[in-house]
């Protein structure tokens, strides 16, 4: 990411500093191979975009969806600045249907989650993953990044079939106790190996990959 440009102010500072889940973009880094599709649910101001944009190369596309207007601004304007060509943006939320759903932007701009109140929320469009790969109309992920502030298990659910049959990697934050369990239970039932990022047990983490294939874990 060394010689990108990045609008100061659009997210952490750690973004463009390089620090911000270093980890986590080591190991996401490491996931991902030339000519691969990558599915950024959560795009948030496109940090993650950005870099697997570079990671896949010509050869490959990047798929970044951002339901916050806000967010998306700073996504495409970061695309435009950095001349990416292989990434196509979807102001969409994904989750376990398709319709619409009420969404509250939260505190700050990494915050958002899809909600079921209804008084101060915006109005978002929801699209599963099953219906966009069956219809054709996005290839198979080879990896997917997903961290939606509480709504990871709606949409692994609705991406049950594309999993099932694709086997893509999945670097997943999950937000919350309940939603952990949940998502965990899910992907191992479709026969994934579940690795902790966070050096926390997995019953305490919040970061996991989740892979049916062997992995190679980055050295810091």
């Amino acid at each position: 990411m060394r010689g990108k440009r990045w609008i100061a102010g659009s997210s952490n500072h750690g973004c463009w500093l390089g620090t911000y889940e270093h980890a986590k973009q080591l190991a996401f880094s490491t996931a991902i191979r030339r000519g691969d599709a990558v599915y950024d649910l959560g795009a948030n101001v496109g940090l993650y975009s950005l870099l697997a944009s570079v990671l896949v190369g010509p050869e490959g596309r990047v798929f970044s969806f951002e339901p916050v207007a806000r967010n998306l601004r700073f996504l495409q304007r970061h695309m435009e600045l950095n001349r990416v060509t292989n990434c196509s943006v979807f102001d969409v939320a994904v989750s376990c249907s398709n319709g619409e759903a009420n969404f509250d932007t939260g505190p700050n701009p990494c915050r958002g989650h899809l909600t079921t109140e209804s008084q101060t929320a915006l109005t978002v469009v929801t699209v599963t993953l099953d219906s966009l790969v069956g219809c054709g109309r996005l290839p198979p992920p080879n990896v997917i990044k997903c961290d939606i502030e509480g709504g990871e298990y709606d949409a692994l659910r609705g991406a049950m079939g594309t999993l099932a049959r694709h086997l893509p990697s999945i670097f997943l934050a999950t937000h919350g106790p309940q939603v952990h369990m949940r998502c965990c239970k899910l992907l191992t039932s479709l026969g994934y190996k579940l690795i902790p990022l966070d050096d926390l047990p997995l019953n305490e983490s919040s970061e996991i990959l989740a892979t049916r294939q062997p992995c190679r874990m980055p050295r810091e």
